[in-house]
């Protein structure tokens, strides 16, 4: 059996001086408005996770109301999300996401996204796929206002 889940998420810029995207810290101008670090690539792809698994979405298991997922890391929901997967008896076939934003450039930490992804996941990181494109200057994206991520989860039975 395979199961396709489909995740997205939003953040807007506020003060800070980094990002962390895919679950990698990348100095910027910026920081990004959340409850937790605000890792709009991880939770797009938690919410592809459990929507695969017809459980709901991130804010369903990790609300922000609640006092513990403060600053959380957000790998820490994605692991957590991986186990719901696996005592389900499916694994990760693959995912693909996409960041889209016009800053900061992403390509540079593409490997260093990927490699720590297929470490959270516990899966080669041959199965992780992460893209980014502008929308040219377009939209919230596009004024430099925040952050956007997009993800799909295929996942077969074990």
């Amino acid at each position: 059996m395979m199961r396709i889940g489909s995740g997205f998420d939003v953040h807007a810029f506020g003060d800070g001086d980094h990002v962390v995207l895919g679950g990698v810290r990348i100095a910027h101008s910026r920081g990004l408005l959340a409850h937790s670090d605000g890792d709009v690539l991880i939770h797009a792809l938690c919410d592809a996770l459990l929507g695969a698994l017809a459980l709901g979405d991130i804010g369903a298991h990790f609300p922000p109301s609640d006092p513990r997922w403060k600053d959380a890391d957000s790998a820490l929901l994605l692991a957590q999300c991986m186990a719901m997967v696996r005592d389900r008896g499916f694994e990760l076939a693959n995912m693909d996401a996409t960041l889209i934003c016009e800053f900061p450039k992403i390509n540079p930490h593409v490997a260093a996204m990927r490699a720590r992804l297929a470490e959270v996941m516990q899966c080669d990181a041959g199965r992780v796929s992460v893209k980014a494109t502008t929308t040219e200057t377009l939209g919230f994206t596009g004024r430099g206002e925040g952050i956007a991520a997009q993800a799909t989860v295929l996942l077969e039975s074990r």
